[in-house]
């Protein structure tokens, strides 16, 4: 049990991390392809690299990949449990849906077995060939009943297509029927932003990728469709807690008019969606926490990416406790219980 005050004598849980396996390398008949993510770790084994092909896609440190000093990590800031999720880079859309399937799956295995080795401190997420919707609902159904991860994390855009994209319904069918949530996260690549500037892409893009996703899914009728769904948005949903009142006024207008019922059905549906809270001020946790409803709300560090993650989100959170910006009790459960709700454990 944690002894971050602020936890309330309960289990902390992390539910957006990232971890990528040493051993994972492209499919053998296309391994020449440099768009394959791989991880090369330095000869002294401080730091590695995400490699495509011969170029250095990001610079990373060994919690990423060594699930020990990944603990050791945790205790240090007394996170009791983590979620671990693809590093989005190897979601790898663009590939042919055979290869994807062959390189996913060897990923989702060994995900698989770095929750075993972690004694019961890591739980993970997998991910599908979504450019194969067959493959991909297959590959679902191992991920939970054969490998037993909790859940499968999936692009903010699949390829060329938005979330509410007919040809990925039968895939959102499978996740509801199976009870598998879904993790939404931008992946690396053009943002919907005109500047090509990394702050304004880290800072600006990815909020509005994942505002994208967040309007597709309650405007685009997914969560109509799919009433047993579970999906948690990265970021604390980007720009969406912003975005969506002006949305659903132009939604309005659209119909012809403000209609109180319609209204109030939106706002049921936002209020399905699961955020985390990485959104590096608690001055933004009130209406994150009014637009979903603080029993929706989750620990999310981003951990090991970006600087000192887990500290910074962890005080952005206790920050907001202690405050009065949130309820110690709403702090208690963001930290820990809402997680596990989400997970379904």
């Amino acid at each position: 049990m944690s002894e971050l005050p602020a936890a309330q004598g309960q289990p902390v849980v992390d539910v957006h991390a990232h971890y990528l396996p040493v051993e994972l390398r492209p499919p053998a008949p296309c391994a020449d392809d440099p768009r394959w993510p791989h991880l090369v770790i330095d000869d002294d084994g401080t730091a590695g690299s995400i490699m495509r092909g011969t170029e250095v896609f990001r610079r990373v440190k060994p919690a990423l990949w060594d699930v020990p000093t990944r603990l050791a990590e945790l205790d240090s800031v007394g996170v009791d449990r983590q979620v671990i999720s693809p590093v989005p880079v190897t979601l790898s859309m663009w590939a042919d849906g055979k290869d994807a399937a062959e390189y996913l799956g060897r990923q989702n295995d060994l995900f698989a077995e770095a929750v075993t080795a972690s004694a019961g401190r890591l739980r993970g997420l997998g991910a599908v060939p979504l450019q194969d919707i067959d493959a991909a609902i297959a590959e679902l159904r191992r991920i939970k009943h054969e490998l037993g991860l909790d859940g499968v994390e999936i692009g903010s855009r699949i390829g060329d297509l938005e979330l509410d994209a007919p040809e990925l319904r039968p895939f959102f069918a499978a996740a509801e029927e199976a009870g598998v949530p879904l993790f939404v996260h931008p992946t690396d690549g053009a943002r919907a932003t005109r500047r090509a500037d990394p702050a304004c892409m880290f800072g600006v893009g990815m909020l509005t990728d994942t505002a994208l996703a967040a309007t597709a899914l309650v405007f685009g009728g997914v969560l109509d469709d799919f009433p047993g769904l579970r999906v948690a948005l990265a970021h604390g949903c980007g720009s969406f807690a912003w975005t969506y009142p002006r949305t659903a006024y132009g939604d309005a207008m659209v119909r012809g008019g403000a209609d109180s019922e319609r209204t109030a059905h939106l706002r049921s549906l936002v209020e399905r969606l699961w955020v985390d809270t990485l959104v590096f001020d608690p001055e933004l946790l009130p209406l994150v926490a009014s637009r979903f409803g603080a029993g929706h709300l989750m620990l999310g560090t981003d951990h090991p990416f970006l600087r000192a993650p887990l500290e910074t989100a962890l005080a952005t959170l206790t920050e907001a406790g202690d405050r009065g910006i949130l309820e110690e009790s709403q702090v208690a459960r963001i930290l820990g219980r809402n997680a596990d709700d989400f997970l379904g454990l």
